[in-house]
C-alpha cells in the first residue's frame, strides 16, 4: 500500500518535464518512469532518505537502560497522554547517513553520540521517504530542545515508557528491540 501511495502521488506531481516543461507520460516499457514527449527525458520517482535514531544510556541513578524520547509539535497533540517518538530528520545533500544522525540529534536535543549503527529501514509514504533506522549510545551533553520542533525530550526508563508510536512503525520496532534485549516486553 505504501508503495502504491508513493507512486500515485509521484505520477500526480510529475505532469511536466523538468527540463523543457512539455507534458510527460508513463513509460511504455514497464519501467517506473515518466517520459517527456518532446526531449525524451526520463524522470524517475525520487526517494527522500530520513534517519531515525534510538539513543540509549543507563539511568545514572539505577543503571536501568533508558531511551531518549521526544514530543514533537508535528503530533499536534496537547491532551494527555502525550505521544513521544525518536529523533528523526532528512538526510541533506552530500551528507552520509551517520553524519545525518549526528547532526539531527545535535540540532534537536544538543547531545553527542557514540556507537552509531544502522539497524533497518522502512518506506514511509509521507510523501516519499525512506526511514533508515539507527541505534546510538549517549556520549555527552545536556538536553537543549530545538523549540520550533520539540516541546519536550528526556531519557525514559524502558520499564516506564510514555505513549510511543504504533506497532509496525520503525520507531516502535527500534524501541521494542532495545526493550527485548533488556528482558522487557512492550506488549
Amino acid at each position: 500500500i505504501s508503495q502504491a501511495i508513493q507512486l500515485l502521488r509521484w505520477q500526480t506531481d510529475t505532469q511536466f518535464c523538468s527540463r523543457c516543461s512539455a507534458a510527460v507520460s508513463v513509460a511504455h516499457s514497464g519501467e517506473r518512469a515518466m517520459v517527456c514527449g518532446e526531449c525524451r527525458l526520463r524522470q524517475y520517482p525520487r526517494v527522500q532518505p530520513c534517519v531515525i535514531t534510538a539513543i540509549t544510556r543507563p539511568n545514572p541513578q539505577t543503571g536501568e537502560m533508558q531511551v531518549l524520547l521526544a514530543h514533537h509539535h508535528r503530533y499536534g497533540q496537547t491532551s494527555l497522554p502525550l505521544q513521544y517518538g525518536l529523533i528523526a530528520g532528512f538526510v541533506e545533500v552530500g551528507e552520509s547517513l551517520e553524519h545525518a544522525v549526528v547532526r539531527e540529534v545535535y540540532e534537536e536535543v544538543g547531545l553527542r553520540l557514540t556507537d552509531i549503527r544502522y539497524v533497518s529501514s522502512q518506506p514511509w509514504p509521507f510523501p516519499s521517504n525512506l526511514m533508515l533506522g539507527f541505534r546510538a549510545t549517549y556520549q555527552s551533553g545536556e538536553i537543549v530542545l530545538q523549540e520550533d520542533k520539540l516541546s519536550h525530550a528526556d531519557f525514559f526508563d524502558l520499564s516506564a515508557l510514555p505513549k510511543i508510536p504504533f506497532k509496525g512503525s520503525i520507531a516502535y520496532e527500534l524501541i521494542a528491540q532495545i526493550a527485548h534485549e533488556q528482558g522487557i516486553s512492550l506488549a
